[in-house]
Formats: structure tokens, C-alpha cells, sequence
């Protein structure tokens, strides 16, 4: 599903078109699906390279591809890393995202004791009407912040952007990167990345960013803990349009599902999520607000940003395979990421005739070779894996720089 703005006042281009991209979170399925959508729009668009746009921010899992797009990892390099796990520099194993928090396993059961004597004094103290509150509040902080540790994570990040030319520091890369997290104990927004905030590590900022409460625990950065950034707003678009971009890219994978949309697929019990148990009204509820949320926004973006034309990507919502796939099963990451894959390449189709000229207005034209292939398969269409060592790869790295530098010059 596609939703496009274009501008209603475009500014005249006297310079090379500004293109932000900006890309929600998800949780792990979510992520494979922004990967196929990446992957679609980096074949199907001509003149659209997604490793030199002029600004990007990641929110939560969204977050891991805007870091590595602006490290100028393209998205078969991304593929292969994600989906193939062929990659000569870094060995990805989704386990990662699944090892016990033991240390704060430990941390809570270390404080049991002293919980039990203060819930031992609330109980026994008269004239204490409310100690049952009390008790609850004690029982309370005996209970992990988060059953996964997100410390591995961090540390697959750090190694990963410290090699072949790649960095893990705000200040050192050639685009802007913006990250978001969200201070647990004020609600505060942050932009890892931006004034203030940009000394972080990106592997910290993303793993911040990503720190889905009751998941994961917090981040502690300068004695505050952050989680997941999009606790505050879904994708944080506003950060590039306020940086005056000419065209923004937005992915959201997330969305309600709605099977009765497509009557003909419906299964039995499709039709009533609260079958499925609490999983299944946790999760639609939460899509429900964060698509809500972005919808506002989106509704209020074309009056705020007139010059402005923006492009947002999104699933069907009669996509089950999104809705009933464990949110955590990896086994199912291809076939998830071919379905974003897939439907961005519909849409771009579909939607060609209202595309095609704003597109054309920011330097990108369609290839119909690409469009036109109704039946191709993201892992199939990869090029072919080129092996490099750290020498190769940094040279590799300047002599695309030089080119790109002479193509501008010219």
C-alpha cells in the first residue's frame, strides 16, 4: 500500500533534489519486510542510489537499515548479511535477539531480599490503609525490565560499522544519519545523531532506539535509560522535513490487518483476532496506534511541508503472513522480506501514471524491465557476491567516492 503526497508548492530545483528516508519500526519480521521494500526500490529506480540520499532516520529495527544504508552497506550487501548469512566480514545468527537477560535476572533477584523485608514492614504496619497497593508496588520491582538482552545486539553493531570504511560514529559519516530513542522517565524524544546527542555510538543509539520495553531493558546513556523510539511517534518523518528535504521515503510495516478487505482468502478465524488469544489483540491493537498516529501525521505533513513531496510504503492489510507470523521467527525472514519485495514492486506498477512525474521531478525514472517481471524473486535478482578483504573493501570504498565526486564535477 502506497500513499503519495506530491507537492503542492515544489520549490524550483536549483540544485541536485534532497531525498530523506525515513524507516519505522517493527520488530523482527517488521525489519525483513523494510529490507524486500528497500531492495525493490533500490532495483526498481533509476537514479535512486539509498547509500547516498541526503538524510536518514531509524526508529527501533528501522533504525539497523538506516545505519547501515548511511555506512553505505547497499541493500544486497544488507540481503546477504540479513537473509543468506554471506557476509566474508561479520556472521549475522538471528540468536542474538534471543539470549536471556540473565544480568538483570540477577540485579532483581539481588534485591528480593530487601523488597521482602520492605514488604514485610508495609503489611505488618497499622493504620496502613493502602499497604496492599504498597505490597504490589514491592512485588512489582522484583520483575525484570526485560526478558531478552539486547547487549549482543549492540556488540554485532559495534563490530559490524568498524569494518571495511565503515563507521560507528555520528560525526564521521558522509550523510546524516538521525537515530530516535525515547527517555523512559520523561518521555523525551531524543535524536542520537543530532546537537548534543551525536558523540553516542551508533550501535548504542540503535540499540536505544530498539529497546522494546518489556523485551528488552533500557539503555543506560549518561545516567538515562532509553528504550524503543517509537513510544513517542511512529517513523519521526518531521526530522528530515524540517532539514528541507525535496522528497521523502518513508517504510511503516507495520499496519492493522483487515481480512475482510479480500472475502475470497478469508480463513476461518481470520475474521475474529480475539480468537488468537492475547497475542493477537496485543499485537493488532498496537498496529492500530501506530498506523493512527502516522495517519495524523501524514494528513498534517502536506499543509506543514507544501514544498515538500513524500512517498510512504506500507503492507497490505490483508497481508496474514505479516499479522500471523511470530514476530521472532526468523525461519520466515525470506519469505517475508519477498512479500515487501513483491508489493513495493506492485505499487510502483499500479501507481506508475500518479509516480512517474514526481519521481521524474527528483532525477528518478521507473525501469519497466523491473516492473514488468511479475514473477521475480528478491534472493534470485542479488548480483553476484563480490569477496573482498578490509584492503579491497576500503579501496573499493575510495575509488566510489572518486567516481561519484567526477560524475558530479562533470
Amino acid at each position: 500500500m502506497l500513499s503519495i503526497h506530491a507537492a503542492r508548492e515544489p520549490t524550483a530545483v536549483k540544485h541536485r533534489p534532497r531525498i530523506g528516508l525515513a524507516i519505522a519500526g517493527g520488530g523482527p519480521v517488521g525489519a525483513m519486510y523494510e529490507l524486500g521494500v528497500l531492495r525493490a526500490l533500490e532495483e526498481a529506480c533509476d537514479g535512486l542510489d539509498l547509500t547516498r540520499l541526503d538524510g536518514y532516520v531509524g526508529v527501533s529495527s528501522g533504525a539497523f537499515f538506516a545505519a547501515g544504508l548511511a555506512n553505505r552497506m547497499d541493500t544486497a550487501v544488507l540481503c546477504r548479511i540479513f537473509l543468506k548469512g554471506e557476509c566474508e566480514d561479520v556472521a549475522f545468527s538471528p540468536e542474538i535477539f534471543l539470549r536471556p537477560a540473565f544480568r538483570e535476572y540477577l540485579q532483581r533477584a539481588a534485591a528480593a531480599p530487601r523488597q521482602g523485608l520492605r514488604l514485610l514492614h508495609d503489611l505488618l504496619s497499622p493504620g496502613n490503609g493502602s499497604r496492599w497497593s504498597e505490597a504490589l508496588n514491592r512485588l512489582g520491582g522484583l520483575v525484570p525490565t526485560g526478558v531478552f538482552d539486547n547487549a549482543p545486539v549492540e556488540r554485532f553493531l559495534a563490530d559490524l560499522f568498524s569494518r571495511h570504511g565503515r563507521r560507528n560514529d555520528f560525526r564521521t559519516l558522509d550523510r546524516k544519519l538521525f537515530v530516535i530513542g525515547v527517555d523512559l522517565d520523561s518521555s523525551e524524544a531524543v535524536c542520537f545523531g543530532g546537537p548534543g546527542w551525536d558523540d553516542v555510538p551508533i550501535s548504542r543509539a540503535v540499540q536505544a532506539s530498539s529497546a522494546l520495553p518489556g523485551l528488552y531493558p533500557p539503555v543506560e546513556l549518561r545516567g538515562r535509560s532509553f528504550v524503543d523510539g517509537a513510544l513517542r511517534r511512529t517513523m519521526h518523518a518531521s526530522v528530515l522535513l524540517d532539514r528541507d528535504v525535496d522528497l521523502l521515503l518513508g517504510i511503516n510495516p507495520l499496519v492493522p490487518f483487515n481480512p475482510t478487505r479480500d472475502n475470497s482468502a478469508a480463513r476461518f478465524g481470520d475474521r475474529r483476532i480475539a480468537q488468537g488469544g492475547l497475542p493477537g489483540v496485543l499485537s493488532q491493537t498496537l498496529r492500530t496506534m501506530l498506523q493512527s498516529r502516522m495517519q495524523v501525521g501524514l494528513a498534517r505533513y502536506p499543509q506543514q511541508y507544501p514544498h515538500i513531496s513524500q512517498m510512504v510504503f506500507e503492507p497490505n492489510a490483508i497481508d496474514r503472513d505479516l499479522f500471523f507470523t511470530n514476530i521472532f521467527s526468523f525461519s520466515a525472514r525470506r519469505r517475508i522480506s519477498q512479500l515487501g519485495y513483491r508489493n513495493t514492486l506492485d505499487d510502483l506498477r499500479t501507481r506508475r501514471e500518479s509516480l512517474a512525474p514526481v519521481f521524474a521531478r527528483h532525477g528518478i525514472q521507473l525501469r519497466d524491465e523491473i516492473l514488468q517481471d511479475r514473477h521475480r524473486v528478491l534472493l534470485d535478482a542479488l548480483p553476484a557476491r563480490v569477496r573482498r578483504t578490509e584492503t579491497t573493501a576500503r579501496l573499493a570504498r575510495n575509488l566510489d567516492d572518486l567516481e561519484h565526486l567526477l560524475q558530479h564535477v562533470v
